[in-house]
């Protein structure tokens, strides 16, 4: 079991993420799809306690590296999503403490991250993951309104989010263009420009009160056009080995679908024309699905060779 916990990467928990946010964006055909793509995530949320537990120092030696560090951060991200699937079986108030310990844990994380990695700044060693960080947290307005916080919480975490977001999309559209990434293994990390802006739409239409026409489609347009940039891209990534960072592969992808799909949703509501946005989503559901399976197969793979090798 050791030599499992040893052999599974951090990053995977970008996998767990990915297939969480999958089963919500699964959820309007299947309810049982949700919960098996749920199930999958629990599994590894439990692999990676375990992985922290018996294996603290060399998750801590990973956590000296920037990549390793900003990718933890899919971790509390997908123990708030997993705070909603646990409500019906935990009941309401157990799955609020969990929901609200993903929060705090991801506040933590960004107070340690910004002291650790921006004391001493870099622009080498600022990557795509770094909206995990400070953008991730708009995960709590995704899920805020399953706790009846979406006014208080929620509404704080978009517009901190949304804060950061503009900041960052300057800072690392800077780095990419002024040093490319130049390391294979880094590489696939550049998908995870197309979650950011997707995640900042769904959290504002999940939590934000009174919501702007406007904003929306702003929003749409431009997650849009980074999602098309990052698709043009990914036949080049895989053709790469594998690398932990395949990752970054899952929740980009699901998270612009569930973006796409509740702008439909909610521009419907207010009266818009949007049908033309079906294909669209339907498109994204289908890439997003694939991207994850994809993933997971690749991790489960190079998790039992490692084992094996072990």
């Amino acid at each position: 079991m050791k030599q499992f916990l040893k052999a599974l990467p951090i990053p995977a928990a970008g996998v767990m993420l990915g297939l969480a946010a999958l089963g919500n964006l699964l959820q309007s055909y299947s309810e049982g799809v949700r919960l098996v793509f749920g199930a999958l995530a629990l599994v590894l949320w439990v692999c990676l306690v375990l992985k922290a537990v018996f294996c603290w120092k060399g998750v801590c030696q990973a956590m000296e590296d920037p990549i390793a560090a900003s990718v933890a951060g899919t971790f509390p991200m997908a123990t708030m999503l997993l705070a909603v699937y646990a409500k019906p079986f935990a009941g309401a108030a157990a799955a609020q403490i969990i929901w609200l310990l993903g929060i705090a844990l991801h506040v933590v994380l960004i107070v340690w991250f910004t002291v650790k990695f921006f004391g001493k700044f870099q622009l080498g060693r600022v990557f795509a993951s770094y909206y995990i960080v400070y953008v991730g947290i708009v995960v709590a307005s995704l899920t805020a309104p399953a706790f009846d916080m979406a006014g208080t919480v929620g509404t704080c975490a978009f517009w901190f989010g949304f804060v950061c977001l503009i900041a960052l999309l300057a800072l690392v559209t800077v780095r990419y263009v002024k040093l490319p990434v130049q390391k294979d293994p880094a590489k696939p990390i550049f998908c995870i420009y197309a979650a950011p802006v997707s995640l900042c739409l769904a959290g504002y239409i999940q939590s934000v009160s009174p919501k702007l026409p406007a904003m929306i489609i702003a929003m749409l347009i431009v997650s849009t056009a980074l999602y098309i940039v990052v698709l043009a891209r990914l036949p080049e990534f895989l053709k790469l080995p594998f690398y932990p960072s395949y990752a970054a592969f899952t929740f980009p992808m699901v998270i612009t679908a569930i973006a796409a799909k509740q702008s439909m949703a909610c521009l419907t509501g207010m009266g818009y024309a949007v049908g033309w946005l079906s294909p669209l989503v339907l498109a994204e559901t289908v890439i997003a699905a694939v991207m994850v399976v994809y993933a997971l197969i690749r991790y489960v793979m190079a998790v039992a060779k490692a084992c094996k090798a072990a």
